[in-house]
């Protein structure tokens, strides 16, 4: 690898998916706030 700023010599070995990517993880976090905020509602509920 003598000239490392040629991009032929970097191929994108493994293809990303950006969108699917941001998607799982605005899916995932919303999921986990969602039971959070359910569990802090039961044991409000419990407590008073």
């Amino acid at each position: 690898m003598e000239n490392v700023r040629d991009p032929r010599e970097h191929y994108n070995e493994e293809p990303r998916h950006d969108l699917m990517d941001v998607m799982f993880g605005f899916g995932g976090m919303l999921g986990f706030m969602t039971v959070v905020f359910a569990v802090a509602v039961i044991v409000k509920f419990v407590i008073s």
